[in-house]
């Protein structure tokens, strides 16, 4: 390992290269710099294939690894006419993908490359595709995973010994790992570090090597140095807890005026009442106590910070356990909670008669898309296929 200069606005290939391919296993697709001021993601990636290639290292399945936003990040800005980690619905797709490619905005041309290159990469697939979305944040932060909740998504985010933060995906709407969630691919987010510090390219590349083994692409063996690689991401993790679960998200309209107080770093207690930064209104408080999340110290963004509350690894088995046992068959029959028609994913609850522990209990059982229709509350819930259900992979069944 070695420490890296990131280079701002840098122009780079939409592929960064692959690796492998020749025995069927796992697809591990790697994007990075979806956001045009997160570069680092996109070093890790070209260090982690470059020593693969260096070693020689055979591999069940291939690595494929590609940059997001190509136009942003030559001019090292978040993005250029649209956050392109949004609009990721099928509906949003399918209508981009109907429509004239000369009105396209930046982001559009951005969204059309990258979907061809993962519906190819989805053909392609010999085994489970698992995708890996790198990002870093612009304040100071201890790296960490988010994940759409399944139990495949949540096995492979603890193997990174790093927090695993619940609900976050929950509070973004269509960001890109969502498209995979929602076609039943593994897939997880991994926040490096701050934007420009070197130990961020090295704990996104110690993440691919252990995401590597993880996924049964190579034995923990074969991997040099891997201790080390672990040891790093430990390290950056300083003593974060291992589970967050969002319970804020303060959320910016377009060209709101919002800077963020100086000083805070992701992780840190904030408490009730404190004051988190400045708005066109006036001073912002935090609204309860918990730990402050991905504070917003750039320019361009729709979030301000989150809050969350620390989660006990033991409820996490607990809900591994209900998920086993298909609890989620006996909720379905309590009052107040019915299947949504159209959806068999989905589920309605009426909080007047169903009012002790709504959101706990349905969190527990994955049905983690909360949000309001009419007086009803709606959960929806992920599922992985029957690829995503084979990892780690353990050759042809």
């Amino acid at each position: 390992m070695s420490s890296a200069v990131l280079a701002p606005g840098r122009r780079y290939q939409r592929e960064l290269g692959t690796y492998g391919g020749e025995r069927p296993g796992p697809t591990l697709l790697v994007c990075a710099g979806i956001h045009g001021n997160e570069p680092a993601g996109i070093l890790a990636a070209q260090r982690f294939l470059a020593r693969l290639r260096d070693l020689g290292l055979p591999i069940a399945g291939r690595v494929e690894a590609i940059a997001g936003n190509l136009a942003a990040l030559a001019q090292d800005q978040r993005f250029l006419a649209r956050d392109l980690n949004r609009g990721w619905s099928a509906p949003r797709i399918e209508s981009l993908l109907r429509s004239d490619p000369d009105a396209d905005s930046p982001e559009d041309a951005e969204q059309r490359a990258m979907t061809a290159v993962f519906t190819r990469v989805e053909a392609e697939a010999r085994g489970p595709l698992v995708f890996v979305d790198l990002h870093t944040s612009s304040g100071d932060s201890a790296p960490f995973t988010c994940t759409g909740d399944t139990r495949e998504n949540r096995r492979l985010a603890m193997s990174l010994p790093v927090p695993l933060i619940l609900g976050l995906e929950e509070t973004i709407e269509d960001a890109v790992l969502d498209w995979f969630n929602v076609r039943g691919h593994a897939g997880l987010a991994i926040e490096g570090g701050q934007h420009r510090r070197p130990e961020t390219v090295d704990n996104h590349e110690a993440a691919l090597w252990l995401m590597l083994v993880a996924t049964g692409m190579v034995a923990a063996s074969a991997v040099p140095d891997l201790a080390a690689r672990r040891a790093t991401l430990r390290g950056s993790a300083r003593r974060a807890p291992p589970v967050v679960e969002i319970t804020y998200r303060h959320v910016l309209a377009p060209g709101a005026v919002f800077k963020m107080a100086p000083g805070f770093i992701s992780f840190q207690t904030v408490r009730k009442g404190e004051h988190m930064g400045d708005g066109a209104s006036g001073p912002v408080v935090a609204p309860s106590t918990g730990r402050v999340l991905l504070p917003l110290y750039q320019s361009q963004g729709e979030d301000g910070f989150f809050i969350g509350r620390d989660v006990r690894p033991f409820w996490l088995g607990i809900a591994t356990l209900l998920r086993a046992l298909r609890f989620d068959l006996l909720v379905r029959l309590l009052p107040g909670v019915r299947r949504a028609p159209t959806d068999r994913n989905t589920l309605l609850v009426n909080p007047r008669v169903a009012r002790w522990f709504v959101v706990e209990v349905f969190h527990l059982l994955g049905y983690r898309k909360e949000r309001r229709r009419g007086e009803r509350l709606v959960f929806s819930r992920r599922f992985a296929n029957a690829a995503a259900r084979s990892l780690p992979w353990r050759g042809p069944r």
